[in-house]
């Protein structure tokens, strides 16, 4: 019978280390320290530019702001959703959202065309093209004729 007590004062110990450790932690390292998610992003370069992919389902082109201030890319977005009350209804709890995320990318002025940076958001995904400027891109190779 002691032996039932003693795995009984064993099991919450067990529960709270197997809980508190990084067993979850499934991409949670995206999420700020107040707990509002940091979307991901993917940087793609290719030879004419830079392709920025930023995962953000369920949001409209609306709520983002994508700001280039000198050689600062800021992309970020407030969003608040709050339930209506009409005077007829009563409630004891109103709850509401907000969400918000800012994202900061270095440029190279000397390297992008700053004034033909695209930015689209379709199927949960804000996407922004970054031209590069020709002097930058890569030439392809030619054939030297000898004389």
């Amino acid at each position: 019978m002691k032996k039932n007590g003693n795995l009984q004062n064993q099991l919450p110990g067990l529960f709270n280390d197997f809980f508190t450790n990084n067993f979850f932690d499934w991409g949670l390292s995206n999420s700020s320290s107040t707990g509002t998610s940091i979307p991901m992003v993917n940087i793609k370069e290719t030879n004419d530019q830079y392709e920025v992919e930023v995962a953000a389902p369920g949001m409209s082109k609306e709520d983002f702001k994508v700001e280039l201030n000198n050689d600062m890319l800021t992309i970020s977005s407030e969003k608040t959703h709050e339930n209506e009350q009409r005077e007829e209804e009563k409630f004891s709890r109103r709850e509401f959202s907000y969400q918000s995320f800012r994202r900061s990318f270095q440029l190279s002025r000397e390297s992008v065309d700053a004034d033909n940076i695209q930015a689209k958001y379709e199927n949960g995904v804000l996407r922004l093209l970054i031209p590069k400027r020709e002097e930058v891109k890569q030439k392809p190779s030619r054939l030297i004729n000898i004389s």
